[in-house]
């Protein structure tokens, strides 16, 4: 009997939270510094969150070590829904084989709530660079290898590994120039400290539509819808070569599955409205939206895909 009366009561204290959630504001970890994919996509569903759920929720941009700081932050946050984190292949996929001593388990460690996003990397170059095709820049790296610098937001992220994935593929090698965030990197291109720049779709768009980068290529399979003009590394002669980066909200371990639910919920729901569509649209993310259990398979599935790659570019950080 008092066991029953006890399941009763967690039931009731459980419907209770989940009616009662959020009762105050809610804090979105974003793992990178400002002015990233991470921080374009994670302000758009922040706004979104904030008029759903009736609470505000607070942007808290944690950059640092390839995204683990401000993961590793989330994960060892109490797990009562009040912190979340914008999560991506990088921190999430990648990192577990490319650190030795990862101080999280994107497994164990997190509970996965949503998918929200997808976007294909672009490789650019400045709007003054000789290089007005992939197949230019292809040669010019077969002619003088190592020469050409190429920067990403960091070392083990989607952007290095992709590049490092089509240099095996194009029998090219380039120099790889890592940055701590996005913002740097594009400065340096833009100044010619760097021949080209590997980023997503949102970081650079910008950049690209103001015409202070050149678009050569994107990594995905299909063009991005809004850099149309611009083929894809598999329609430049690469057949096959296919690499995005995507975005997801999860929480600490044990986040209470009602909380998931309503969190997943209102961000399902926040991901069909026009304005938030036209949002990420406009920035060149495409919206993807799921349940947890998927978002959960597609991390593993990631895990061993690009572990592999991990492990064949003899990329470590330690």
């Amino acid at each position: 009997m008092r066991s029953l009366v006890a399941l009763a009561l967690a039931f009731i204290a459980a419907l209770a939270q989940a009616q009662s959630y959020p009762a105050k504001p809610v804090r979105l970890i974003i793992p990178f510094p400002p002015g990233g994919s991470n921080d374009v996509v994670g302000r758009v569903i922040a706004t979104q969150l904030s008029e759903r759920l009736g609470q505000s929720v607070v942007v808290d941009n944690r950059g640092g070590g390839g995204g683990t700081i401000g993961m590793n932050a989330a994960a060892k946050s109490p797990a009562d829904g009040y912190t979340i984190v914008l999560g991506q292949t990088s921190n999430l996929a990648i990192n577990p084989t490319l650190y030795s001593k990862l101080p999280y388990d994107p497994v164990k460690d997190l509970a996965p709530v949503s998918l929200v996003a997808s976007a294909p990397l672009v490789i650019v170059v400045a709007a003054d660079s000789p290089y007005k095709t992939l197949a230019d820049v292809v040669a010019a790296a077969r002619s003088k290898p190592l020469a050409l610098n190429y920067a990403t937001s960091g070392n083990g992220t989607v952007a290095h590994l992709a590049t490092e994935l089509f240099q095996r593929t194009a029998g090219v090698q380039l120099t790889h120039v890592p940055y701590k965030g996005a913002a740097q990197g594009a400065t340096d291109l833009i100044g010619g400290q760097v021949q080209l720049y590997v980023s997503s779709v949102p970081t650079l768009i910008g950049h690209i539509k103001n015409g202070k980068m050149r678009a050569l290529a994107v990594t995905s399979a299909k063009r991005a819808d809004d850099l149309p003009q611009v083929p894809t590394i598999a329609e430049s002669g690469y057949k096959g070569f296919d690499a995005v980066t995507w975005f997801g909200i999860a929480g600490p371990a044990k986040l209470p599955a009602e909380v998931v639910a309503r969190l997943n919920t209102e961000i399902n729901k926040a991901l069909k409205t026009p304005d938030l569509l036209k949002k990420l649209s406009d920035q060149g993310a495409d919206v993807a939206g799921s349940t947890p259990e998927q978002f959960a398979k597609l991390i593993r599935d990631d895990i061993a895909r690009w572990g592999k790659i991990v492990k064949e570019s003899g990329a470590k950080v330690d």
